[in-house]
């Protein structure tokens, strides 16, 4: 992104810190623009569509996945590195309202976003082959078939609550292992 003027960057970051207080799947751009005292064409120019400001505000939680993967990728054991990965993107997802959305979605507005989900899902993709290489988990498991798990399961957590995260996340590593 080229160097934003000096009012352009205040108004893109009053823009994200109304835009936060907002739940991600329920977020519209004019309310944000009334919110932030600006006018819709400044929001739309900062940001063109709902995802593009979902991608601006999940850009931490995006580093920090990027991080886990490659934390998760050079790990010696690969069952504690799948752990590691499913139970980090799991938690946060669940700090995280637009994460998901992020992570899932066909369609990047952002070249860095589309290049950093890239790293991470390349990673996710070495760190299950290893752990089914060494017998760890299922071999019918599959990086979509995992990311559905941890969705579910972050949906599991919301209906419930947050003491409910351990016990759900151990039953879902318990249940990727081989059977018998």
């Amino acid at each position: 992104m080229a160097a934003l003027r000096s009012d352009a960057a205040r108004s893109r970051a009053n823009i994200l810190d109304v835009a936060r207080t907002h739940d991600r799947a329920t977020l519209r751009l004019n309310d944000v623009a009334r919110e932030a005292g600006v006018g819709v064409g400044t929001v739309y120019r900062h940001f063109p569509t709902v995802h593009a400001l979902i991608e601006a505000l999940s850009a931490d939680a995006l580093d920090a996945m990027l991080e886990t993967s490659r934390r998760a990728a050079a790990e010696p054991d690969p069952g504690d590195g799948l752990a590691l990965y499913l139970g980090s993107a799991l938690r946060l997802q669940l700090e995280d309202g637009g994460l998901q959305a992020v992570l899932l979605s066909p369609e990047d507005e952002a070249d860095s976003v589309r290049n950093v989900k890239r790293e991470i899902f390349e990673s996710f993709t070495t760190v299950l082959e290893a752990a089914r290489a060494a017998g760890a988990v299922r071999a019918d498991l599959t990086v979509d078939r995992l990311s559905h798990l941890v969705c579910g399961i972050e949906h599991a957590v919301r209906l419930g609550t947050p003491e409910d995260l351990p016990l759900l996340l151990q039953v879902m590593l318990d249940g990727l292992k081989p059977p018998p």
